[in-house]
Parts: C-alpha cells; structure tokens; sequence
C-alpha cells in the first residue's frame, strides 16, 4: 500500500527521522572516536582492528537509540528478523567505514593519527552514514503495515472517488 499523505508531510517525517537518527548517531559517533583513539593511542592497536572494535561499540550504542528513540514507530513484530538486519546492514556500513581507513593508511600510506582519524571518522563514517540510514529505513525498522479499518477505509475512499 502507498503512502497518502501529502508530499510535503512525508519529506517532512523523513527530515525528523533524519534529524533523530543524526543526533543518535552523534553519540554512536563519539564512541566510535574515543574507542578508536584509545585502541590505536593507548592500547597500541592496528588501526584497521581498532577501527572495527570502535564501530563495533558504536553499532552496539545505535541499535539502542534508533529502536527505542529514532524507529520506535516503525514495525517491532520480528524483533530477531530486526536485529539480524540491523547487523547485517551495519556489518556492511563497518565495511565501508573502515574501508576507507585500510585505503587510506594502506594503500595512501597516510600514516598519521590525524589522517587515520579523517579517514575513518569523516569520509569513511559519512559514507557509511548514509547507507545505514537508507538501509535501516528501508528494510531494518519497516513503517507498520496498516489496520485493517485503515484498509477498509482506503478503500472506500478509492470507491468513492471513482464515482
């Protein structure tokens, strides 16, 4: 079934989705950063390690604020079906995300502390940001499908215009 409402309502749900799912992944964000920068500063990491264990945290800290907070609307009948896309989805943005890194310090040979967080935490998560956003709205947390009097009075709308 379509959605009815108008166009400038629903660019406007999807500008607040947005706007939510941004300022979860803000924390999602300085998570990723201090893990990251405790792995490789403090801990001595490989970056390409660090970078996973960071967005491997930060996954952790977005799955809770877009399920209760940015999706908490959206359909919640398969949780395990949810959770095993939202994993699915983010293992592949994690791709993406330190993707660029492993480009970046490998293949650029950009060393630095500075150009392994630019890499990782700007280009390559921007990256990843976007994609995780169209993939967790899209197949992860699905708009509830409608009542059956919604249907029903759909329906009779259509019926009635027709006439």
């Amino acid at each position: 079934m379509t959605d009815r409402r108008p166009l400038r309502d629903r660019l406007r749900g999807i500008a607040q989705e947005a706007a939510k799912f941004g300022t979860v992944g803000a924390f999602g964000f300085l998570v990723n950063v201090i893990v990251f920068n405790v792995c490789t500063q403090a801990a001595g990491l490989a970056p390409i390690r660090s970078g996973v264990l960071a967005t491997s945290a930060a996954i952790c800290t977005n799955y809770v604020g877009n399920r209760y907070w940015t999706y908490r609307h959206r359909d919640k009948t398969g949780p395990s079906r949810e959770a095993t896309l939202f994993l699915l989805f983010s293992g592949a943005g994690m791709v993406i995300e330190n993707g660029v890194l492993a480009l970046s310090h490998y293949g650029l040979d950009f060393t630095s502390p500075l150009a392994d967080n630019l890499a990782k935490n700007v280009i390559g998560l921007g990256l990843g940001s976007l994609f995780r956003f169209w993939s967790y709205r899209t197949w992860v947390f699905r708009t509830p499908p409608p009542l059956a009097a919604e249907v029903a009075t759909a329906a009779e709308a259509d019926s009635a215009t027709v006439r």
